[in-house]
């Protein structure tokens, strides 16, 4: 069965950092995107990263653009999203998702499996 956990979220304060990973399993992940999305209460889920196969693309959301760093190591099968300088805004359940494709995607709509989610509080 082809599987996404993410792991790593909590709580944290304004200014501070977080380290998502997001371990794939079932399948091998190295030629397909990676993609990181965010819900917050009452929203749309929305992009935040993708990186594509061997990390030859990679997208940002702008919101997160100099803060955020979405890398993969595909010898474990596993992406990673890191945060810092985290804002109140960035608070959320994070969402790794996975394409079965080597172009990364900002729609929702184009990835093809996805984790349960991590929830990332961030306190002012």
């Amino acid at each position: 069965q082809v599987q996404l956990v993410e792991s790593g979220g909590g709580l944290v304060q304004a200014g501070g950092s977080l380290r998502l990973s997001c371990l794939a399993s079932g399948r091998t992940f190295d030629s397909h995107v990676m993609g990181w999305f965010r819900q917050a209460p009452g929203q749309e889920r929305e992009f935040v990263a993708a990186i594509g196969w061997r990390g030859t693309a990679i997208y940002y959301a702008d919101s997160v653009l100099g803060r955020f760093t979405i890398s993969r190591d595909d010898a474990k099968n596993t992406a990673y999203l890191q945060m810092n300088s985290l804002k109140p805004d960035d608070a959320a359940v994070y969402y790794c998702a996975a394409r079965f494709s080597r172009i990364p995607a900002k729609d929702r709509q184009y990835y093809d499996i996805w984790g349960q989610g991590t929830q990332v509080t961030v306190s002012s």
